[in-house]
């Protein structure tokens, strides 16, 4: 009945409209027309993430070419989609999950035993045997969170197929985990890190939990909530984390560990609040993706930002057939890189650690901010290196006067961790610059605003970038993947970490330039942008507009700069300029029939 759907392009809301006219569930809808579909556009999560995948693109052909668009932080998501958290918060409501499964599972067996029974003879059989994988037009498949093949092909053991066995053997997984917090929590505690391994043993030591029984705990927590025929499934989703925990750590805990068990004693950055926490951290980002580079034969990564494009094949693990990095072919100079070193009085400027509490600095950022805005028209956004470093720049600059000075030339608004309150910051900005009062939006690297905000035409007609955003160089986490990449891939610390900033760097300043016909300044502020190890690891349609003229600039230098790229850039459009660099539209026709390149992985 899907292939019934017109032919179009369809969203949630089409997809909910034309499901509900047709008295068909929206949802069992739209995994059947999946598989009718030419082109489907969909999270990374859908391909990445096992526990999602197996149910929506398990029926994708091997001649499908698969693009993953904006990809720069590809292995950021592929290391998430392998990794859980759980703290002190999530394992008591896991504790009140399974109190109300044993209450329901008692239930059911006065007056529904027959229920459970059927359940526990398919599970006395092999998943792959009986199909239970490869129905997808219902939920009967028994969903898993890993890809080993020793899980999806064995039975699940003895001791867990009964419903009331099982919610003991998990009771005792959540009582071990609180013990284990506690530990790291009291006063002998501290951080503590181990290998999946070592962490099983302990567990099994412990709790007499066989290794086998906890491979198979996600797959068995989803099939006793399906036969309860549990509704609101996200009062359970603390309980598949501990779940998802102890299949993914059972799993992954032999041959070389390419996950780590972070145990530390305060897991929040909320000062006087304590959040002991056990993290899985998933080391090694091709885990998630190398299904799809030996299943499908077409696998694309593409992303402006996607520098440089040496490192991901590394941290992927494929080799690629076609790499190239491409220029930006334009009819004008409209992007303008500037590097700021100094300050007007000459001063170095930098967010290193031992510099951005000098008062010089702060000062010299703030009157950069300032002269900056009464130059450049509309909006300006800037970024700082972290939340906490921008909260405490604009209180000194508050006592100095500077955001007064800054009120004088353009409205200030502020992205803060509440994601209401920076929506609405964020339409309050636009309405100033349509006004033509003109704002500056002050937001943080690897923050919302940096990700997926576009700053198009006078919302962005420059970008500052407050110094280098590397990531948290003394989390444990971090510190475990970085002596993981040393070791195995040879990769150095300083060079990832570069890698990690300068991509973090370049999608921030992107959001200036959306369009053949807009043009915007971009403004790295930083005495360490002048460095060749940081400015070769731009983007090379960023770079192809980086001259000698344009590094290593004072504030006053940058201004004449400033003021001399605004009046070539608002001078009318050149139309006949404009077309030479847009391809006709019998052009694009003849592209229509595109050939296909079979390739275990692509770089663009």
């Amino acid at each position: 009945e899907a292939t019934s759907l017109p032919s179009g392009i369809f969203d949630l809301d089409n997809l909910k409209r034309w499901g509900k006219g047709k008295g068909w569930c929206p949802y069992y809808l739209t995994r059947q027309a999946i598989n009718h579909a030419n082109i489907l556009v969909f999270n990374y999560q859908y391909m990445l993430d096992p526990k999602v995948a197996r149910m929506v693109s398990k029926e994708l052909e091997a001649e499908s070419i698969i693009v993953f668009d904006e990809a720069h932080n590809i292995d950021s998501v592929c290391i998430e989609a392998l990794s859980v958290t759980i703290n002190e918060r999530a394992l008591e409501q896991a504790t009140r999950s399974l109190g109300r499964l044993s209450s329901e599972v008692s239930r059911i067996e006065a007056t529904d035993s027959q229920r459970l029974r059927n359940e526990y003879r398919t599970l006395v059989n092999g998943l792959i045997e009986q199909g239970l994988l490869n129905t997808p037009a219902n939920d009967a498949a028994l969903t898993s969170n890993v890809l080993a093949p020793d899980v999806l092909d064995q039975a699940v053991p003895g001791n867990i197929r009964r419903a009331k066995h099982f919610v003991g053997f998990m009771k005792k997984l959540v009582e071990h985990l609180k013990t284990r917090l506690r530990t790291i929590a009291g006063p002998n505690g501290g951080v503590q890190s181990e290998t999946p391994l070592a962490f099983l043993h302990r567990m099994m030591n412990g709790t007499s939990l066989e290794a086998k029984a906890l491979k198979f705990a996600y797959s068995r927590l989803n099939s006793l909530l399906r036969t309860l025929q549990v509704s609101n499934l996200d009062d359970f989703n603390a309980l598949s984390d501990v779940a998802d925990f102890a299949t993914l750590l059972a799993t992954y805990s032999e041959g070389v560990p390419k996950f780590a068990i972070i145990l530390e004693p305060n897991g929040t950055t909320i000062p006087g609040v304590t959040d002991p926490v056990i993290q899985l951290a998933c080391l090694d980002s091709s885990l998630a993706i190398a299904p799809l580079f030996k299943r499908f034969g077409s696998v694309i990564i593409t992303s402006g930002t996607l520098s440089p494009i040496d490192l991901y094949p590394k941290l992927l693990q494929f080799e690629p057939r076609v790499s190239e990095s491409l220029n930006m072919f334009t009819f004008r100079p409209c992007i303008r890189p500037l590097v700021i070193t100094r300050g007007s009085d000459q001063m170095a400027i930098s967010t290193k650690f031992d510099d951005r509490g000098d008062m010089g600095v702060v000062r010299n950022y703030g009157a950069m901010l300032v002269e900056l805005c009464a130059h450049i028209p509309d909006g300006v956004v800037a970024f700082f290196t972290s939340y906490s470093y921008m909260e405490s720049i604009i209180s000194e600059w508050d006592a100095m006067g500077i955001l007064r000075q800054l009120t004088k030339h353009k409205l200030v608004f502020i992205e803060t961790k509440d994601v209401v309150e920076t929506t609405l910051a964020l339409d309050n900005y636009r309405r100033a610059c349509d006004s033509g009062r003109g704002a500056v939006f002050l937001s943080v690297a690897r923050g919302k605003v940096s990700e997926g905000i576009n700053f198009d035409r006078h919302y962005g007609r420059a970008v500052i970038m407050f110094g280098i955003p590397f990531q948290y160089t003394l989390s444990h986490v971090l510190r475990a993947r970085l002596e993981y990449l040393q070791t195995h891939y040879q990769i150095r610390e300083q060079d990832f970490l570069n890698f990690d900033a300068l991509r973090q760097v370049s999608q921030c300043v992107g959001r200036v330039i959306r369009s053949k016909t807009d043009y915007g300044l971009m403004i790295l502020a930083d005495s360490r942008y002048n460095r060749e190890d940081k400015r070769s690891k731009l983007p090379k349609w960023i770079k192809q507009f980086m001259n000698e003229g344009c590094l290593n600039l004072s504030t006053d230098t940058a201004l004449q700069h400033v003021r001399q790229f605004l009046r070539v850039m608002g001078q009318p459009v050149d139309q006949t300029a404009l077309q030479s660099v847009l391809l006709p539209l019998k052009d694009i026709e003849s592209l229509a029939a595109p050939a296909v390149i079979q390739s275990e992985g692509m770089l663009t």
